[in-house]
Formats: C-alpha cells, structure tokens, sequence
C-alpha cells in the first residue's frame, strides 16, 4: 500500500513538472507573437550596447575589429569551427536569454507584486482590447453595466452613455439636498468596466446600512459627489474615477442639464419624477423632460460620430433608454451614424412601464420619443425562462417580451434571436447574460460591417 502511494506522487511530481515546463515554454513562445512593441526595443538595445561597446574600443585605439579576428583565427586553429562556432554562439544566446529572464522578472515583480497573471499575459491582452472596435452603449441601470461586463473583454475602446434623470434612492436624495446630478448610474457603468482590484470594486458598490443620513448611500455616489464638488464639474469627477478604478473605456452622461422626466398616462394623469412614473402603474402614451431640448454632453456626441457600432440597450425602456433619446444632439448623431445599430430588447416586460408590450411596441415607443429610426436591428432572447421563472414574474404581473415579427417587418428592422439569457435556479431571477451578450452582438457587427462594406 505504501509503495503504491509513493509511486502515485512520484508520478504526480513527475506530471506536474512536464506540465510546468510546458507552461514555461509556453509563456515564452507568447513572447515572439507579433505586436507585443518590445522585441524590436529589446534588439534595439542590444544593438545600441554592440556599437557603443564597439565605438569606445575603436576610441581608445583598440582596433577591435582586427583583434577579434586575430582571436577567432587562432580559436579555429586550436578548435574546429564545427565546434567552437555553436559553443561560442549557445554561450551568447545563453547570456541573452538569462539577461532578459532576470529584467522581465524584475519588470513582472515590480509592476504586478503578488499578481498570478504572466507579463506578457498582460500586454497581450492590453494590445488587443486597445485594437478593439470603437463601442458606444447607450441606457442606464442594470441593463447596460450588464452589457458592460461583457463588451469590456472584447475591446478597450468602450463609451457608456448614461441617463442622468434618475431621482430615486441613494440618487436622488444627494439630486435633491446637494443639487447634483445622479451618480448612481454612471456610479453602477464604472464599477462594471473596472479592470481593478476586486475589493476596490466592492468598495465603490459599498451602500452604508447605518448612520445617521448615511443609510442608503453608496460610497461611489458619495464619492463621486465629493469629486463634482472639488473638481466643480461631473466629467472630471467620472475621469478622477475611472483612473482610480482603472476602467476600460469611459462613461459620460448624456447632458449635463438638471434633467426631470415627465410622463402622460392612458387615464390622463400627468406624472412628474422618473421614480414616480413606474410606482404610478399606467399605461404611458407620453414621455417628455424638463428641460425639453437639453443639450448633450459634446464629447458623447463625439463617441457616437466615431463609433464602428452602436448598442441601445438593455434597460428599462421608458426610465433607463428612451431618456437618453430625448437629448436632441444625441438622437441625431445617432441618426447620421453609418455605424451598425441595433437595440437589445428586454427579455421581461416590466410592471408600470412596458406591462403587456411586445417587441414591437418597444420599437414603437422609441421611434414616437425621438421621431428618428434610429436602428437597424433588434436583438431578442430565443428561448422562454423555465416555469419556475415564469411563476415568480407572473405574480408580478410581468412576462416574457413576445416578437410580433411581422409588426417588426412593417417597422424596417431586422430581428436577430439568440440565447443570452441567465437565470438564476434558486430565485428564478432572469437577467442577460453578460458574456453572451456580448459575443452575439460582436458577431452580429462582424457581419453587418461586412455587408455594408
């Protein structure tokens, strides 16, 4: 019995040893992938040490160039040059290679200390996502830091365009005593493109449960209203940070204006207030704002003008999405994009907003908000919740988005279904899946460039 346990480790010594050797070699064949912007710097040394070395020999009178031929003709007399060529050139790679391991060591220490990911691990994946296609995501709330965490590892070049009429909870009470714009969105989009540490995330999601007047409150809110407050502007405080959470991309509010909702509903009730329209539980047949032009934030009119596509979506249609459109010069740029656009239907109708709409009907609202078609394409969740899931919305008064796809035709759209959703199996909770979000909608940009080009 014991020596049957004592041959198991030594083979498993043994594996994991072939199994760190590969990965070693593995790592250094990383190194020759094309890109990287450091073996031609590192060549660029070597040789800048070659001819300085040389440049300071011939200054001093040493004609080096004679005596080292002198030297490997003597060499090749003693040694045979099938032998002392190979010897004297494994000698210098070897001085090469034991060199660049101690500097990239040194670099790797120094720059990520205690970090599991591999230096050139990293500047892979920094050159690709800075190479990524130029992504603007329009909404707010859940639904586009959702699409956030899955966009950001795909490209670097991300702009998240966020409504700022938000005035309920932890938002709205610093919107009403300090005179700020919400930060809670905008708070929500820079956790989900953090490429931080987690506890620094975590820090920023933080929401205090006790206090006096800080019950309710999250840090980043907070903390963002300290640096609107400081820096006297909210851009340079989302700037402040994004650097702070190391955030691929960036986040820009739709307008910088004191931006109010206002709904008109079926039984003719005037609403005030984006927390107030859905706890009103009606039909709304009219959205507008307070102001009713506001002007855009010029560097989100900017993204949109460069981007290569544009997602609207997902979100709560009448609160999170439509309010962003109703900033005239962020509806127009989109319009004059030729970018690919699609918007990302939600998977559930929602109670005192979209209870009872179809596909179609989302489509309807926002082309009558803005008066602009303003995508190509729709994205729609392919298969039904589990009837566990459905239970637990039905009680709700909530259920999925039915595709009325001859509706859509008449409407000009393109639908594209897929399977993005994720449910949670102990709550029946449904929610798009960020990963797979993503990658649809990649592929689905992929082909419609390709088809316009």
């Amino acid at each position: 019995m014991t020596i049957g346990l004592i041959k198991h480790a030594i083979h498993v010594l043994r594996l994991d040893s072939s199994l760190s050797k590969q990965h070693r070699l593995n790592q250094w064949v990383k190194w020759l992938a094309p890109g990287l912007l450091v073996k031609r710097w590192l060549l660029l040394s070597a040789s800048g040490v070659l001819l300085a070395t040389l440049g300071f020999a011939i200054w001093i009178k040493l004609t080096p160039v004679f005596h080292t031929t002198q030297l490997l003709q003597k060499i090749a007399d003693l040694v045979p040059s099938y032998i002392s060529g190979p010897l004297v050139m494994g000698s210098g790679l070897l001085l090469v290679w034991w060199g660049q391991t101690r500097t990239l060591g040194s670099i790797t220490e120094a720059l990520m200390p205690g970090g599991d990911a591999e230096l050139v691990d990293v500047l892979l994946t920094h050159r690709r996502l800075h190479r990524g296609p130029k992504i603007v995501a329009i909404g707010g709330g859940t639904g586009l830091s959702t699409l956030l965490r899955g966009l950001k590892e795909y490209s670097a070049n991300i702009t998240a365009i966020v409504t700022v009429a938000d005035d309920g909870g932890s938002s709205g009470r610093l919107r009403r005593e300090i005179g700020v714009l919400p930060p809670g969105d905008i708070r929500n989009c820079l956790a989900a493109l953090a490429d931080e540490e987690k506890l620094l995330t975590e820090l920023f999601q933080y929401r205090f449960r006790a206090g006096d007047g800080l019950t309710g409150h999250s840090f980043g809110n907070l903390f963002l209203t300290a640096m609107s407050d400081i820096t006297g502007d909210l851009v340079q405080a989302i700037a402040a940070s994004s650097r702070v959470l190391a955030v691929r991309g960036e986040v820009l509010p739709a307008t910088l204006s004191d931006m109010r909702l206002w709904a008109r509903l079926a039984d003719g009730r005037y609403i005030e207030g984006e927390s107030q329209i859905t706890e009103a539980g009606g039909k709304i047949v009219e959205l507008g704002c307070t102001p009713s032009n506001p002007p855009a934030l010029p560097q989100a009119v900017q993204a949109i003008r460069e981007a290569d596509f544009i997602v609207i979506g997902p979100g709560s249609l009448y609160t999170s999405v439509i309010p962003n459109l109703l900033v005239p010069e962020i509806a127009a740029a989109i319009d004059a994009s030729d970018a690919p656009r699609i918007y990302v239907c939600n998977i559930m109708t929602q109670p005192g907003e979209t209870q009872g709409y179809s596909v179609g009907d989302h489509i309807r609202a926002i082309d009558k908000a803005c008066g602009k078609q303003l995508f190509d394409a729709v994205l729609v969740q392919r298969n039904s919740p589990s009837a566990k899931a459905l239970i637990r919305y039905a009680q709700e008064n909530s259920n999925p988005v039915p595709l009325d796809r001859d509706v859509i035709d008449q409407l000009q759209r393109r639908v594209l279904m897929a399977n993005v959703m994720d449910e949670d199996e102990q709550t029946g909770l449904v929610r798009h899946n960020p990963k797979a979000l993503a990658r649809v909608l990649f592929r689905w940009c992929s082909r419609a460039q390709t088809t316009h080009l």
